[in-house]
């Protein structure tokens, strides 16, 4: 429980720590495409401010296609926008680079002019020029480059280099992030086991002390039911003798109880026996002998249970688990009231069901009710003879197994106790 307990808690510190690692590397990725763009709109404003005015030029007759550029013409080919340069490339920008592009009439490029006329070609102008024409916006981003339209063409900002260095910085972030999750989640391991170890030192206290305490009773039990059948035989049937044996064999119970829990809670459940036998067989075994407890109380007992239904674990576990889900039916059950077993195969799992009819289970409860000493009523707890320590040892029997079990309670309908066994 104390395991289960430190890693749960661990996985939970490790969960936070990744979303807000997440999270901070995400805030700074749109932090820094939000600054980009910011600075880009602004660098374009003041370009456009800066650069006069230049009417769109009427298409050459000759050549249509043909334009001019910043020291030279070249013949313009059709082609796409360019892509995100890195390494070389961006390292020969040094900033931030931008081009006008003039635009004919009929919207083909006439000739463009740039700060950095090595870094671009004809065809990259032409796509970049023909992708803002076809967006239909006064200004917008192709790729890494920002443009704003005006009366003659187009002034287009290339932000490679920034976004080369946001990428540089958003790759920093996420290893440091990563880093320091991986320290942060050590040490959290190592607090959180700090924080556990008196927990675990005095649940395992008082796992000794059950064990200790269970065994030092049996013996004064054992002498107080042996003093009684003797006073028994000496004076006969006594009404107060009887009290003597019904409380001995209570607490003989609780004893028993405790012991089981002790010999679990030391690891005897971990070293059981394991091996494949017949779960139908265990079942009947069980369930014919309480046919006859349950006519004597005015109930009924149905049972569901398939031959040939095999099971891989320890049968007297199952057994021990079988009893305890009915005799809690038998005890809560109503006046009168119908009680069921069953036993399915569904593929590898074996799911075994023991219901009764009676007053619900309150759903506040139903958390509860696996949880050593807890009763819902103790008056109630009293008048059945229980601890509360039954569907505990249930519970671990089923963990033992590696299988799950569960409580479906409903007002008007009944209690059911499922076991789910198997893969």
């Amino acid at each position: 429980m104390i395991r289960k307990l430190r890693l749960r808690m661990t996985l939970m510190v490790i969960a936070v720590l990744v979303l807000v690692s997440a999270g901070i590397v995400l805030a700074i990725h749109l932090a820094n495409e939000r600054n980009i763009a910011v600075q880009a709109e602004d660098t374009l404003a003041v370009l456009a401010e800066s650069r006069p005015e230049t009417p769109p030029a009427k298409p050459d007759n000759d050549d249509g296609n043909r334009f001019s550029r910043k020291n030279g013409d070249r013949r313009g080919m059709r082609g796409q926008p360019p892509e995100i340069r890195s390494g070389s490339d961006a390292a020969a920008a040094g900033l931030s680079s931008s081009y006008t592009i003039t635009l004919n009439e009929d919207g083909s490029v006439a000739s463009w002019t740039s700060d950095r006329p090595d870094l671009y070609t004809d065809e990259q102008v032409t796509g970049i020029a023909e992708s803002a024409l076809a967006d239909g916006k006064d200004s917008g981003r192709i790729g890494t480059q920002f443009y704003r339209k005006t009366s003659g063409g187009l002034i287009v900002l290339d932000a490679r280099l920034d976004y080369l260095s946001a990428s540089n910085v958003l790759r920093s972030a996420t290893l440091i992030a990563a880093a320091s999750c991986v320290l942060l989640s050590l040490l959290a391991w190592l607090l959180i086991r700090r924080m556990v170890r008196p927990v675990e030192d005095a649940f395992n206290r008082q796992k000794q002390f059950v064990s200790d305490a269970s065994h030092e009773l049996k013996t004064p039990l054992a002498v107080i039911s042996a003093n009684a059948e003797v006073l028994e035989q000496d004076i006969g049937e006594n009404e107060y003798l009887g009290y003597i044996r019904s409380e001995v064999r209570r607490t003989d119970t609780l004893v028993n109880n405790l012991l089981t829990l002790a010999r679990m809670d030391r690891g005897g459940a971990e070293t059981a026996v394991m091996q494949s036998f017949d779960l139908s067989r265990a079942l009947l075994d069980v369930t014919l002998p309480f046919e006859s407890t349950v006519f004597e109380a005015g109930k009924t007992l149905e049972t569901d249970i398939p031959e040939g239904i095999d099971c891989t674990g320890s049968e007297e576990m199952i057994k021990q688990l079988a009893v305890i889900l009915l005799s809690n039916a038998l005890k809560y059950s109503d006046a009168g009231g119908r009680i069921e077993v069953s036993l399915k195969a569904r593929g590898k799992q074996r799911e075994i069901r023991v219901f009764n009819t009676g007053k619900a289970i309150p759903a506040e409860d139903q958390e509860h009710i696996f949880d050593r000493f807890w009763r819902g009523d103790p008056a109630h707890g009293r008048e059945t003879g229980g601890h509360g320590l039954g569907l505990a040892i249930a519970r671990t029997i089923v963990e033992t197994h590696r299988g799950k079990i569960s409580v479906d309670s409903r007002e008007g309908t009944g209690t059911a106790f499922t076991v789910t066994l198997g893969a």
